[in-house]
């Protein structure tokens, strides 16, 4: 048990990316939330901006986390405190390169396989709206140019 992130109360272990969503068991997927702030109306079971927001946060500090752009086996169940197993199965689905595990790879797929931005928090956003993550990168240059 842990303190819940949001008001401090006893918390139960929450996993951001659910494993239903293909997520994993590592401690960058752990949040501590108290039964209100975990399963409420402003909970992430029952409130998609709360959950995006604790998935985006989860990516930013991954990507942070990771500063290379390649890793191999070793660095990563290191960096992220994964077990043997649990590593085989996290590059089970990535191609590895001469240089090793591409750093946008692992954290894809410890995201559940998708990246998540921004913009999905908006209202009108809806999953089934299928965007490829090379028109997101192209986005997010364009926003970053606007700047």
């Amino acid at each position: 048990m842990g303190e819940c992130i949001v008001c401090g109360d006893i918390g139960e272990r929450h996993h951001i990316v659910f494993k239903n969503q293909g997520g994993f068991d590592f401690p960058f997927n752990y949040i501590y939330l108290c039964p209100k702030h975990h399963r409420g109306k402003n909970g992430p079971h029952k409130n998609r901006k709360i959950d995006i927001e604790y998935k985006l946060n989860m990516q930013r500090k991954l990507l942070s986390l990771l500063g290379k752009d390649f890793y191999d086996l070793n660095e990563l169940k290191s960096i992220l405190s994964i077990n043997p197993k649990q590593a085989k199965s996290l590059v089970s689905k990535i191609n590895k390169r001469k240089d090793g595990y591409s750093k946008e790879a692992v954290v894809k797929n410890l995201m559940g396989g998708k990246f998540y931005y921004s913009f999905m928090l908006d209202d009108n956003y809806n999953d089934s709206f299928n965007i490829i993550d090379e028109e997101i990168l192209i986005y997010n240059e364009i926003l970053k140019d606007k700047e």
